[in-house]
């Protein structure tokens, strides 16, 4: 789904100074921090996929696009746009605090970079399988209908958007550690969100989680994402120390992920 994340697409006392430039993979998609022969790869890590879903890949999408309403649809909706500025405020709610370009550079940087990373680790499993995704066989409603036609050329196992939302969720969990466990629960979510959707199956979600799963652990080897990690974490104190507080409808998100695709509720 290289093609797909590729479309769509940096302390208080280091706000007086610029960061140091960083350049481009494609105009507005910043470089990521691995090189290309360390990023995880899928074809080596991932069991073989799925050719159209797995029999509990079918029973859980039919339950799950029968709620295609409300405020899950609405989040798996919001969740699909990983453009910047607008991803940058996804984890804001869950750890409790303002996330922007202005507020928080070295941050709003690291998860630019590091959703590249976690992009790329999923693109040359998408490529080989190139596996249906379930919009094409159920022909139920999708959450992004001007996408669909690209959609239909990118594979969908493993999900990229998975990967990227579980990478970040390991990032808030390691930079806001009180947090921890609502950081870990909103990155799964975004993999959540692409069932809601009907662009991904389970077995997609489930293997681009450990696309990004491997992706983070790999990042911890490269000096430049850890000293990002450092700043961002005292970038999140001064936002606390302000008291900045996310701009999203908090309440409106924890009722919508009250209602995650293995949730009773459905």
């Amino acid at each position: 789904m290289l093609s797909s994340f590729l479309l769509f697409g940096g302390c208080t006392s280091n706000q007086s100074q610029p960061l140091e430039p960083v350049a481009e993979l494609i105009p507005g998609i910043l470089i990521g921090y691995l090189p290309h022969d360390v990023i995880p790869d899928g074809i080596a890590l991932l069991p073989t996929a799925p050719i159209a879903g797995n029999a509990e890949d079918k029973r859980l999408n039919t339950e799950v696009i029968a709620n295609q309403e409300g405020f899950r649809w609405e989040l798996a909706t919001s969740d699909d746009n990983l453009e910047f500025p607008v991803a940058a405020s996804m984890f804001s709610c869950a750890i409790d605090a303002k996330i922007s370009k202005e507020e928080t550079p070295q941050l709003y940087r690291l998860l630019r970079r590091s959703a590249t990373d976690a992009g790329l680790s999923t693109y040359a499993a998408k490529k080989y399988y190139q596996k249906k995704r379930p919009f094409m066989i159920n022909e139920a409603p999708t959450c992004v209908p001007a996408k669909e036609a690209h959609l239909r050329t990118s594979g969908s196992y493993p999900s990229g958007h998975a990967a990227i939302g579980w990478l970040w969720g390991q990032i808030f969990s390691e930079i806001t550690p009180e947090y921890s466990d609502k950081a870990l629960a909103r990155g799964w979510a975004v993999g959540e969100s692409r069932l809601f959707c009907n662009v991904h199956w389970q077995s997609d979600v489930e293997a681009g989680r450990t696309m990004g799963a491997a992706a983070f652990a790999r990042l911890h080897a490269n000096t430049e994402f850890t000293s990002a990690m450092a700043a961002a974490k005292l970038e999140i104190a001064s936002v606390r120390a302000k008291g900045l507080k996310s701009s999203r409808d908090c309440n409106a998100e924890t009722n919508a992920l009250s209602l995650n695709a293995d949730s009773e509720k459905l």
